[in-house]
């Protein structure tokens, strides 16, 4: 593992995808013991996707990790895909976490509730209230962080939860990933954490494996924080660890110690 700082956000680089998803695993389950000798309940909110394969399967098969304790947060879904679909974040969740371990709770975003907008403050409500202590999280290729992409993220938004609509990028790569036969089969909307909320959580995890993720890992670490890129906003947190593969890391030689 080579690891270097880039202002307060630690980034750490390991040899593939398995073994940086098994060393985020690891983090993770020492924040959960952490978090479980000052808090009766330990909230923390669950990335999807592709970035988050190793990681999830890593974590549940874990001993002595304190499930019952666990209030789940799921960050993000589309709207108006059924839970039925291969690519629905809360199929995903539940395949993936909540079938493998007892949790004590968890919130799923539901992206075919009848009203979007108040679904969202009612999700905000939850959120605010349990202010959890742990994120796991990833990048995506246009640099959002949940589904804040480019055009509506905002650093100081005054939303916890909000509708969006997906740029084109990130669209094109949910279709890559697999999860969709095509870009135009990807719903244009969904429900996100925005990035002021993700921000409070006072320790994120953060993983970026792959090679199509080389050149915004890039930006992310190197470009003026802004809204251009989304993820850059990492740099300012407290408690953030980027863990990288070799192939996400591709251009970054010139940054390393």
């Amino acid at each position: 593992m080579r690891s270097f700082q880039v202002e307060t956000a630690r980034v750490e680089i390991y040899p593939d995808a398995v073994s940086m998803g098994k060393a985020a695993a690891q983090a993770a389950a020492e924040a959960i013991k952490e978090i479980e000798k000052r808090e009766e309940t330990i909230n923390v909110i669950f990335a999807t996707g592709a970035s988050q394969l190793v990681t999830l399967d890593a974590l549940t098969k874990m001993d002595n990790l304190p499930w019952t304790r666990v209030r789940g947060f799921h960050m993000d879904e589309y709207i108006g895909l059924p839970i039925s679909h291969p690519a629905s974040f809360r199929g995903y969740l539940r395949e993936k976490l909540t079938e493998k371990v007892s949790l004590r709770e968890f919130n799923e975003v539901d992206g075919t509730a009848p009203d979007a907008e108040a679904f969202s403050r009612d999700y905000a409500a939850k959120l605010c209230i349990a202010e959890p202590q742990l994120c796991l999280m990833g990048i995506g290729e246009n640099g959002h962080l949940a589904f804040n992409d480019p055009g509506v993220a905002d650093f100081n938004d005054p939303l916890d939860v909000k509708v969006v609509h997906l740029d084109r990028v990130c669209r094109e790569q949910q279709a890559a990933e697999g999860w969709f036969a095509s870009t135009d089969e990807v719903p244009e909307s969904a429900i996100t954490i925005t990035i002021p909320a993700l921000l409070r959580v006072p320790r994120l995890i953060v993983s970026v494996p792959g090679i199509r993720k080389a050149t915004i890992v890039r930006r992310s670490l190197t470009e003026s924080i802004s809204t251009d890129c989304p993820a850059t906003i990492l740099r300012t947190h407290p408690n953030a660890t980027i863990y990288l593969d070799e192939a996400s890391a591709a251009e970054l030689n010139d940054l390393l110690p």
